[in-house]
This record gives structure tokens, sequence and C-alpha cells, in this order.
């Protein structure tokens, strides 16, 4: 199954570590629609580097634990 964008992402097993938190729980923190959560989380559309810090914020994690770059894309 081939992904539109080659940056893999952690954001479901995030959530769920989190409390079971909603895509929505998510997107009302990030400052985004939760369109947008689904999006970057089915990998059909990278963040900007400023959501991708800000998920990584509201994680508490680093940015290297909620997305990864895959350059066999």
């Amino acid at each position: 199954m081939r992904k539109d964008t080659p940056i893999k992402n952690n954001i479901r097993k995030l959530r769920f570590f989190a409390d079971e938190m909603t895509q929505q729980q998510l997107a009302d923190k990030a400052g985004v629609s939760r369109q947008t959560i689904i999006s970057i989380e089915a990998g059909k559309c990278s963040p900007s580097l400023e959501l991708a810090f800000k998920i990584a914020i509201i994680f508490n994690v680093g940015i290297e634990e909620v997305f990864e770059y895959d350059a066999t894309q």
C-alpha cells in the first residue's frame, strides 16, 4: 500500500496512550481542524513544521517520536 507522503507518524498510538485522546481533542489543542489531524494521521498529508512541533509538545515527546521520514519513497 503506497502512502501519499514519506512522513510516517505515531499519532494514533500517542493518542491511545494519552488517555485515548480523540482526534478532535488533539485538533483543539493544536489549533487545527479534526480533518487536518485525520489527514496527517492517515498519511495523506504532511504537517507544517510548526504543527509537527505543536503535536510533539502536546504529547510531551520529541518530534522524532511522533514523525519519521521514510527516505525510501
